[in-house]
């Protein structure tokens, strides 16, 4: 019955006395004066689990409605469809409901796969913390998708919500899964093996011999050789029960326990690891700090004073792509080529940083995410001052010949402030009257540039990106924009100075990586496909011995094997073999032997579900589980 549902509780075999007369739970009313009304016990009316004796009424007892109290000692008081007992009860029942459906082995298998998919934009779309200037890109070659796509989180997919609740929803089920099945495998490790049945010719596996040694030296024997073969065994008068492959039962459970492992350790690296990008243009340095970082995401616990005390300089770095052939263009190498120092005043050591090679120092590692290039520019204001010399890195708009976006902004000159927005074609072709890079290399670089002049509203108390010019405040000025080559310089109209393109540096963009799960992650993966493969490879199979005296004289033995969990098979070669084993040891001559007979089959399992104590369905009812061993 639903945990509060309101309906009185069935009153059996109690009586309930009412004036002159007796009603008893069976149903039958005296009439104490000599006239009785017969009653049956459908006359004590039952509905919804509601029993109602009969009221006695002018000396005679009737079937009917029951007016009468509870007996007194009677379990459970009475309890309306509006009580606050019976409301905490549904409640609780829902709850319960609810954590079985959670902790089911079908709901993990959901989340599980749901995890997977969640994670499949996570390895198509770029990402923030991984590529910042590949999500710069998709803004600028998709600028109605990509807003959309940042409100759903698809630019930083595994810090998302959504993406944290499916992870936190499937950590639940499974600690609700594994943390029980853990405690009943050690319960079930330290069972022996189940009875023998009584008729061992019911199991699927089963042969029968006579021998000349009496019954106990037979199962003696018997459990000489099956303990030798590792079985464990249970003996009684007559029989004799082993049973081989609780590994099994080991590897699924460690299986479930490295992967609620696993999910442990990508928690551990949220909480106390953390993630940053720094560009580094060529002949730069930079040390492991808050300000010196360009993007930084800490863990929940991570403060700035967790970051590792190393620094690091890139002295140059160099590309090279396939020249001829369908692949022409694709890059061939990056080379990095840095030197680190671990902690201030240590020395420097060089190190060559490649693709899928990181650096680590001090536990972090550096990774090589990207690169590009960085024009050197000079700018003159009106005054005759220099008031910019310095590389500018420009971002990649598309990947082919590296065509490249950036902006210069000259704060400091005098009487404008000034600002250039314009891209960088490191091998600049004429496509109908259209400059595009024909190759990544640098081979004909050339940079164009539109010029402003006016207020690039830096005091305004609103962040700017280095990488975007805001015009609102800034006049055009009055020059056509035009490729200028290394060397080269234009003159800026209403003597606002003059800007020369001097040359270019490459950079490099690093990703920074602090990750302390990473090794548990590792080994829990381990441990998970280890666990799988031995819940695979080993079966749970018993084996039964009964001998007994023979009319004869003779000991009649009968074997009798079953194996819980064959899928692949191979037992059927086993029991033959261990029953020739014990049949020669005991010097017997064999009488019957069947291998796995179609009508053998039912009733062995027939046999196996009665003394298969183990898992009963009953428990299944009260307490999730990860599955029976047949079912896994």
């Amino acid at each position: 019955m639903p945990p509060g549902s309101g309906h009185h509780e069935a009153v059996t075999s109690e009586s309930i006395a009412t004036g002159e007369n007796a009603v008893t739970g069976v149903g039958t009313a005296e009439n104490a004066g000599g006239t009785a009304a017969a009653g049956q016990a459908a006359g004590a009316q039952a509905t919804g689990g509601q029993a109602t004796a009969g009221q006695a009424t002018g000396g005679q007892a009737t079937a009917g409605q029951a007016t009468g109290a509870p007996a007194p000692g009677r379990a459970g008081a009475k309890t309306g469809p509006g009580s606050s007992a019976g409301g905490r009860r549904a409640l609780s029942g829902w709850l319960r409901w609810a954590w079985r459906q959670l902790t089911s082995m079908r709901t993990a298998l959901v989340l599980l796969f749901l995890l997977a998919v969640a994670s499949v934009p996570g390895s198509v779309i770029p990402q923030q913390g991984i590529d910042p200037a590949a999500v710069a890109v998709y803004y600028t070659s998709h600028p109605a998708l990509a807003p959309i796509m940042a409100r759903l989180s698809l630019f930083n997919v595994f810090a998302a919500p959504w993406f944290a609740a499916i992870y936190l929803l499937l950590f639940l089920s499974l600690a609700g899964c594994v943390l029980p099945r853990t405690f009943r495998l050690v319960g079930s490790a330290r069972q022996l093996p189940p009875r023998a049945p009584r008729n061992l010719a019911r199991l699927p596996l089963a042969a029968s011999y006579r021998t000349a040694l009496t019954p106990a030296e037979a199962l003696e024997s018997a459990a000489r050789l099956l303990s030798g073969k590792r079985f464990r065994l249970r003996t009684s008068d007559g029989w004799v029960a082993a049973e081989k492959g609780y590994l099994r039962e080991v590897g699924n459970l460690l299986f479930h326990i490295a992967l609620l492992a696993l999910l442990g350790s990508v928690a551990i690296g949220g909480i106390f690891g953390y993630k940053a990008d720094r560009l580094l243009v060529s002949g730069q340095s930079f040390g492991d700090t808050v300000t010196a970082l360009d993007q930084f995401r800490p863990g929940r616990l991570v403060t700035p004073q967790d970051l590792a005390p190393f620094s690091i300089r890139l002295d140059n770095f160099t590309a090279h792509y396939i020249t001829s052939g369908s692949l022409r263009g694709e890059p061939s190498s990056f080379d990095a080529f840095i030197r680190y120092s671990g902690r201030p005043g240590a020395p420097m050591r060089a190190y060559v940083l490649r693709v899928n090679h990181p650096l680590e120092v001090d536990g972090v590692r550096v990774y090589l995410i990207g690169h590009g290039y960085a024009p050197v520019f000079r700018i003159t204001d009106g005054a005759g001052r220099v008031v910019f010399d310095s590389p500018v890195p420009f971002i990649p708009v598309e990947q082919s010949g590296l065509t490249s976006e950036g902006v210069i902004k000259v704060p400091d000159a005098d009487p404008d402030q000034l600002g250039f927005a314009g891209v960088f074609l490191p091998t600049a072709v004429d496509v109908n009257g259209r400059l595009q890079s024909a190759f990544p290399a640098a081979l004909l670089p050339r940079v164009s540039l539109v010029s402003y002049a006016g207020n690039l509203g830096l005091n305004d108390g609103q962040p700017q990106s280095v990488y975007e010019l805001d015009p609102a405040h800034l006049r055009r000025l009055p020059i056509a924009p035009r490729p200028l080559a290394p060397g080269q310089s234009m003159k800026l109209p209403d003597n606002a100075g003059t800007l020369a393109f001097t040359g270019y540096r490459q950079w490099a963009s690093l990703a920074i990586t602090y990750d302390p799960g990473q090794l548990p992650a590792l080994i829990s993966g381990i441990l998970a496909i280890a666990g799988l493969l031995l819940s695979f490879a080993v079966r749970r199979r018993r084996v039964f011995v009964r001998a007994a005296a023979g009319p004869d004289g003779a000991t009649v033995v009968h074997l009798g094997g079953l194996a819980r969990s064959d899928a692949v098979g191979g037992f059927e070669a086993e029991f033959a073999s261990l029953a020739g084993e014990i049949t020669e040891s005991h010097g017997g001559s064999r009488l019957t032997g069947t291998a796995g007979r179609p009508e053998d089959q039912q009733a062995g399992l027939d046999a196996a579900a009665a003394f298969d104590d183990q898992v009963s369905s009953a428990r299944n009812d009260r307490e999730p589980s990860l599955g029976n061993d047949e079912g896994e």
